[in-house]
């Protein structure tokens, strides 16, 4: 199933994976979706409705986990992620508010993202649209 893609997706979720191309396979015979980015350690899939980034679990992590038949559920595995105007301002609001955006921040494709916390401590991602940045900059 094709999926007109317009740019980053604004919402979606991160799942962390033992095998990226077994999941990616998987999600994208279930979902239907389509593969819009990948690396060795990441395979970005989205459709119409989300984005899924999946990453590799890395090494040192994947040797402390076991897989059974049929699979047993691993709550921590997963993080949804939102996009956001300003990650600076967002940062701001979460710790007014009791949480956090951590300070350090990677590129995606057509994003940047950060890791998050709400005041119990549940982790997700906040996002910024690469044409934002530009859009933003002193620069421009």
């Amino acid at each position: 199933m094709e999926h007109k893609i317009s740019g980053p997706a604004r919402a979606g979720l991160s799942i962390y994976a033992l095998d990226l191309q077994r999941i990616a396979r998987f999600y994208e015979t279930v979902l239907g979706m389509s593969r819009v980015h990948e690396s060795p350690e990441v395979v970005v899939l989205q459709s119409s409705d989300i984005q899924l980034v999946l990453h590799r679990i890395p090494a040192d992590r994947a040797a402390t986990i076991s897989l059974s038949s049929p699979p047993q559920r691993r709550s921590s595995a997963i993080k949804f992620f939102f996009t956001v105007p300003d990650i600076a301002i967002a940062r701001s609001a979460a710790q007014e508010a009791g949480g956090d955006v951590l300070l350090e921040q990677w590129q995606g494709p057509g994003f940047v993202v950060c890791d998050s916390c709400d005041p119990e401590g549940n982790v997700f991602h906040v996002r910024e649209s690469v044409a934002s940045l530009k859009k933003n900059s002193p620069t421009n």
